[in-house]
């Protein structure tokens, strides 16, 4: 039996204990919290004397038969700096978490980095990240282990490392909205999710049963067999959302299908474990089971009909359009670790109830975006990486070979599970007649591990308490940590190798302006992110000239960003049966407008409003599907700069320039950019077109199929009784630099153009000979009077270089081209409005290095931090 000491000074002395003088410590010994006294009895400051102290109480304890090793330090306090000889990292504890945090935290980032160009997900570089500080790298060294993480200092950080567990779970559990992917279940989703569980369970099963006789002992056991083989036949939602939004698939057909069969896959297998944990409660004890079983269904009822009212209330408290208070956010963040504590004292699994927590608050705002906003960062930056340095510190490879005997069966049943899931789910997706490619990457998708398994991992090893209730020991553990990691690692590169999201818009027929015939009805998707893009776009429409002959069908689609939710919402107001209850800002000033302006216009109008609730990285593949379903011609987006009040006032939103950038990419039609500058803004109701507002329109034409688009465009226009407009067309002195099958096509569209419109007294038609761009520039300066309300300009396919000569390096915003972009800058001083037009691009006509290109700036940007 250890003897301890129970009284550094002035108190009981064990059986023992050294002579001193009565009343006073030790020589060398350390007063709690005071520092120490050396030889000669002097006071010697907290830091300097805690080595000797230590290896006096080691040597007592020796002396006396038991040795424990005593850890002694000041418990507190700040260094007074190394001037002063004293070492702050072995002496503080606080100093040394602060030095192992930031140190955890670079490291992962430097793997994060490294990792990118691999099209590795976030939670693979920080699994090896974990994997690099602990024993199996960096820390199988023991100056660096015992210096940096030393078993007192890696207590902070392996609890840190569990509330980080807790948080995401929670933060993971809001975002879910079970009511939207539930109703886009359907029978084929259901049964490809039981097939991708059962088979799997059933066959790792059949494994370990077949080899349970080489196994550890705490495996052989059915309850721990049953519980890995249901924990290797899930793919959680919580690791599923977070690689497809890395991925850029959220809003995918295969994404969308994913998280519904995840959810449904969870729904199985999440109940076969909490089983085989009762199972294992039971024994220790049968009654444990049962007071398992009532605790989960106790918990589970008090935030039922306990905490959900509250949630409620304070919604209802919170004024429509504003931010849940600061209070109530604090609350609930600390209630994630009060649910925490209820559910590790009833056994139930720390992590259980901040999920639970999570999935009984209303996702979406104002409550459910409200805390996501302002706890995501800190929790993914901070807080994670800390857990996975706690998994890295438990992960080590070299207990492994001295065990593998013992570890073969589990490989075995691992890899058979993971085998299994991956071709019964292939199996059943193509029985219900999916295509290969997708049926192959749904599979892979269904296959990926992270943050939830490794938890369930950590669960299972920390059963220490009870010998009976741990599952598998070190060996076994960093053997489950290198197949989950290697599993996700190799998965998600040939996710991306099988399933491009933009291949549906690939389409081979001609969807442009110039192709529509006049006399056929034609399509647009006008993109809409708020209420100020209305008046501009209805009086674009407008100008358009929608006729008898060649009505146009307005698809209106709202963009609205996805924050606080996980599953991305896209709404067909023409068959919505019941109001959505995710809350559509300035819907009804929107609404209200387009009916309006449909009324107005009669059967030259058709109007049909969409809504998409999305991330801002995947929004271009509902404006793009939108235009593919309905064959538009032409999709209208708005810039995302816009002038409120003339120069000098410019709103810029978020994440629009790049969603801009990826529908220019990928669109299956033509596609215009308008550049409001609120000159352009009429209100569409009060003001008559037919009767007070003449419009003038000036169309810039440096040649190429976008210029010609714009031209197309501009025909249009000129048949409007209210519009007037110029078309000036620049030429290259000389012809320099023309492509001669450009030129010609360009020739053929303005030939076309003048000798329909020649005799209309409200077209003007010049022609422009420049030597370079700045001459460009100049001749489009000297038109700028200030009498045009609209630039229209053709983007940059097969543009003259000649004509651009020089400016190249002066483009700011990519998605308008040179001219665009100076058009509507604000060196130009204009106040009239821009529309910048490109044609469509057919995808077959892509090079091999241009598609290589592309593929290549998806990797990149699916591996940046969202």
């Amino acid at each position: 039996m250890v003897r301890t000491i129970r009284s550094l000074y002035g108190g009981l002395k064990p059986e023992g204990w050294p002579s001193a003088a009565a009343g006073s410590p030790p020589q060398g010994f350390p007063l709690a919290g005071a520092g120490s006294f050396n030889n000669n009895n002097n006071h010697v400051a907290p830091g300097t004397g805690g080595g000797e102290a230590r290896r006096l109480a080691e040597a007592i304890l020796r002396s006396s038969g038991d040795f424990m090793p005593i850890t002694c330090s000041s418990g507190g306090g700040h260094p007074y700096g190394f001037f002063y000889g004293e070492s702050p990292i072995t002496a503080y504890p606080f100093t040394l978490f602060l030095l192992e945090f930031s140190f955890i935290v670079f490291t992962i980032r430097v793997v994060r980095f490294l990792l990118k160009p691999f099209c590795q997900p976030r939670v693979i570089a920080e699994i090896v990240g974990g994997i690099i500080i602990g024993p199996s790298l960096l820390g199988h060294n023991k100056k660096f282990r015992e210096t940096l993480f030393p078993d007192s200092g890696q207590f902070i950080i392996k609890n840190i490392g569990v509330m980080g567990f807790m948080y995401f779970l929670f933060i993971s559990g809001v975002k879910m909205d079970m009511t939207v992917i539930m109703r886009r279940m359907g029978k084929k989703n259901l049964y490809i999710a039981l097939v991708g569980v059962v088979l799997p369970m059933l066959a790792s099963t059949a494994v370990a049963f077949a080899l349970r006789s080489s196994m550890d002992e705490e495996l052989t056991k059915i309850s721990s067999i049953g519980e890995i083989a249901s924990s290797l036949a899930i793919t959680t939602f919580p690791v599923l959302y977070h690689v497809l939004k890395e991925l850029n698939l959220l809003s995918s057909e295969v994404g969308r299908m994913a998280l519904s069969v995840s959810i449904c896959g969870d729904a199985i297998g999440m109940n076969a474990v909490v089983a085989f944990e009762a199972a294992i409660q039971a024994e220790v004890k049968a009654m444990n089971a049962l007071w398992f079983v009532i605790s989960l269904i106790g918990l589970g009822i008090f935030m039922i009909f306990g905490i959900r009212p509250i949630l409620d209330w304070i919604i209802r408290k919170t004024p429509e359009g504003s931010p849940v208070d600061q209070a109530y956010v604090v609350a609930i963040l600390a209630g994630v670790l009060s649910i925490g504590f209820l559910t590790d004292m009833f056994g139930i699994a720390i992590a259980n109830g901040p999920l639970w927590l999570g999935l009984i608050i209303p996702d979406g705002p104002p409550l459910g975006s409200t805390l996501v906003e302002r706890s995501e960062t800190i929790v993914m930056e901070l807080l994670m990486p800390l857990a996975f340095a706690y998994v890295g510190l438990y992960t080590d490879v070299y207990s492994m070979a001295p065990a593998w005997s013992s570890l073969r069966p589990l490989f075995y049943m691992t890899i058979t599970g993971y085998i299994t899931k991956l071709f019964s789910t292939l199996a059943a997706t193509l029985f219900f007649k999916m295509p290969l490619r997708d049926s192959v990457a749904l599979s892979l998708i269904m296959s990926l591990r992270g943050q939830v398994e490794l938890l369930l991992f950590i669960h299972w090893i920390d059963k220490k308490t009870f010998h009976k209730l741990q599952i598998i020991k070190k060996p076994s553990f960093t053997l489950l940590v290198l197949l989950t990691t290697g599993v996700t690692a190799i998965a998600t590169p040939l996710i991306t190798m099988f399933y491009d999201p933009t291949k549906p818009y690939m389409v081979n027929k001609r969807r442009t302006i110039q192709h529509t015939p006049h006399s056929s009805e034609l399509g647009i998707v006008m993109c809409i992110h708020d209420q100020n893009n209305i008046a501009a776009f209805i009086n674009l429409l407008e100008l358009s000239n929608p006729t008898s002959t060649s009505p146009f069908s307005i698809y209106a689609l709202h963009l609205i960003e996805l924050v606080g939710r996980a599953a991305p919402v896209f709404i067909d107001h023409q068959q919505q049966s019941e109001p959505f209850k995710y809350p559509i800002q300035d819907y009804d000033t929107i609404h209200n407008a387009l009916m309006l302006y449909q009324e107005t216009r009669g059967e030259f109008v058709h109007v049909e409003e969409f809504t998409t609730v999305s991330p801002m990285r995947t929004m271009y593949q509902d404006i793009c599907e939108l235009a593919l379903g309905n064959k538009a011609s032409l999709v209208i987006l708005p810039f995302h700069k816009e002038s409120l009040d003339g120069p000098g006032t410019e709103f810029v939103r978020q994440g629009v320039q790049s969603v801009n950038l990826k529908v220019l990419a990928t669109a299956p039609c033509s596609v215009g950019i308008l550049v409001d500058k609120g000159h352009f803004r009429n209100n569409p109701v009060t003001s008559s077109f037919r009767s007070s507002v003449v419009y003038n329109l000036a169309i810039l034409f440096l040649g190429g199929a976008d210029a010609r688009e714009a031209l197309v465009y501009a025909d249009r226009m000129a048949g409007h009784p209210d519009a007037m407009l110029t078309v000036i067309r620049f030429l290259a002195h000389n012809g320099e630099g023309d492509d001669e099958i450009e030129k010609k096509l360009d020739d053929g569209v303005v030939t076309s153009f003048w000798v329909k419109n020649e005799a209309n007294e409200r077209v003007v038609y010049r022609e422009v000979v420049v030597s370079n761009g700045d001459e460009t520039v100049a001749a489009i300066r000297a038109m700028n009077d200030g009498s045009y309300d609209l630039w229209m300009v053709g983007r940059k396919q097969g543009v003259n270089p000649v004509l651009l000569e020089g400016l190249t390096s002066w483009s700011e915003n990519r998605e308008l081209g040179i001219i665009g972009d100076y058009v509507s800058s604000a060196d130009f001083g204009s106040r009239a409005s821009v529309l910048v037009v490109q044609q469509q691009v057919l995808r077959e006509q892509k090079t091999a290095g241009s598609q290589l290109e592309r593929l290549w700036s998806s990797i990149s940007s699916s591996s940046a931090p969202s």
